[in-house]
């Protein structure tokens, strides 16, 4: 048995220009000059269905007027339907701006049905969108109970058995069934309102005085005929550009935009089974003659990463340490880089102390919020000179791979940053007491590409008090002795 959900946008053209997540107001949708949908403000000012734009400026002067546009609509129909992938790889768009899931083999990863349906919703009001939500072991059923209006009693609109969905389905208004608008008059007048009604009549009357598509919708509801779709492609390539709706001049009110965006680039990462490990968000500001150039967030992530709430919180930490050059009216998000989406560990218990994911997130995170230069970790370069071979680069950049060197080097564990040098006495340097050279030497020779030319011969000394210390001899012409370390 199969599990389908439905998603009804019943506020699609509103939430295309005035997303959920918008300051709320009285406004009205115009589609040749009469009102298509209204917000709940604007109907509790007197504003209907197909008023006429006249009679709306008369009734309720305050009310917003937005024209319709279907280029917006189906930019948030094909975003929701995208990020609607990282639920399950079989989605497909329906008529009256529906969205159908088969979410039967994802069941079980998220927690059952009220999980999957807690997380649907969520997605949805993540871009701005709101839905009316159905699940039924048929696709048809369940979408025909998403559209199914609001009744007096409360509508069951989530029904798991057969048994139950075709009681739910047989309650419904005939009137849902695409194929019936053309048998309204007929319908009437033999008193049938309801699928029920519709379905109790003899099959061979139907055939005589309808026609075979309503029939087979009445059968792909009840799940007696077979149900064919076309599943969404995912693009090769991800770029995905949302309104602001407003001027935003405070970074940090940016994050629902770009809430929207991250939940489109989960589905896209999860459907083709990569990872991201960098991408670029653009700030949009002015266009026209005092146009400004958009401004640029490049994110680079030292492990690949497709989590939603790793990636949300990293932008909100580099949106906060942003100053805006001015308003910002669009967002624009577009990935770089992307690799295979890595499978989880096989190992029974968890690591000590955390995965090396875990420590490349916190990583991330602390560089969003203090900055590149100010999280910072010691690493290899390869050099004789020991001052230049440690040194210090951003914790999250891309380190080379090490070439493992064959020679056991002595190396003292503490290098002072510059060198002291030695007082001789005897004939033998001395630092608080004389030293004994006990190993050496060791000749170090290099420089010569960087003009930095460095003539060292090393030995370990010992001093009275049995301290062990890291010395040179410059091979110049006036040679001097240097304490470079400290062997612990």
């Amino acid at each position: 048995m199969r599990t389908w959900i439905s998603l009804c946008l019943r506020y699609l053209q509103l939430e295309a220009l005035r997303p959920s997540w918008s300051e709320p107001g009285p406004y009205a949708v115009i589609d040749k000059e009469r009102v298509l949908i209204a917000s709940r403000q604007a109907v509790a000012l007197g504003v209907g269905f197909d008023m006429r734009r006249g009679g709306v400026s008369a009734v309720a002067p305050s009310v917003i007027m937005l024209d319709r546009d279907p280029d917006r609509e189906n930019l948030a129909f094909e975003a929701l339907g995208l990020a609607l992938l990282r639920y399950t790889p079989e989605v497909t768009y329906a008529a009256d701006n529906c969205i159908l899931l088969d979410v039967t083999a994802s069941l079980k990863l998220f927690g059952g049905h009220p999980s999957i349906c807690r997380l649907i919703r969520q997605s949805v009001n993540s871009l701005g969108l709101t839905c009316r939500l159905a699940c039924a072991p048929t696709a048809m059923a369940a979408w025909l109970l998403s559209r199914a209006p609001a009744s007096r009693g409360r509508r069951q609109r989530r029904t798991i058995k057969v048994d139950t969905m075709k009681r739910a389905v047989d309650k419904l208004p005939v009137g849902l069934l695409p194929s019936s608008s053309k048998l309204q008059d007929w319908l009437q007048g033999i008193g049938c309102q309801s699928v029920g009604q519709l379905r109790q009549y003899p099959r061979a009357a139907l055939q005589r005085r309808t026609n075979e598509q309503l029939i087979l919708e009445l059968d792909k509801a009840y799940g007696l005929a077979p149900e064919l779709f076309n599943w969404i492609k995912t693009p090769l390539t991800f770029s995905a550009r949302v309104e602001t709706h407003d001027r935003i001049e405070h970074a940090e009110a940016l994050m629902l935009g770009a809430h929207s965006l991250i939940a489109q680039l989960i589905g896209w990462l999860v459907s083709l089974q990569k990872a991201v490990t960098r991408f670029t968000l653009f700030l949009e500001h002015e266009r026209g003659r005092y146009a400004i150039p958009p401004t640029l967030l490049e994110v680079a992530l030292a492990e690949p990463v497709w989590h939603e709430d790793h990636l949300l919180r990293l932008l909100k930490e580099r949106l906060g340490r942003i100053e805006l050059i001015g308003p910002v009216i669009a967002l624009r998000l577009e990935v770089v880089q992307v690799s295979d989406m890595q499978p989880p560990t096989d190992s029974l218990f968890p690591e000590p102390g955390g995965t090396k994911e875990d420590l490349n997130k916190l990583m991330e995170l602390l560089t969003a919020r203090l900055g590149k230069e100010n999280v910072l970790t010691l690493s290899v370069k390869e050099d004789h000179r020991p001052e230049v071979a440690n040194c210090w680069v951003p914790a999250t950049d891309k380190r080379p791979k090490q070439v493992s060197d064959s020679l056991d080097l002595e190396r003292p564990s503490w290098l002072l940053k510059n060198p002291i040098q030695l007082l001789m006495r005897d004939n033998r340097p001395f630092y608080s007491s004389p030293l004994q050279l006990i190993k050496g030497p060791e000749r170090i020779e290099c420089g010569w590409f960087d003009e930095v030319m460095t003539a060292r011969d090393y030995y370990v000394a010992q001093g009275q008090d049995d301290t062990v210390y890291w010395i040179y001899l410059e091979r110049t012409n006036d040679p001097r002795w240097f304490l470079h370390g400290f062997f612990a």
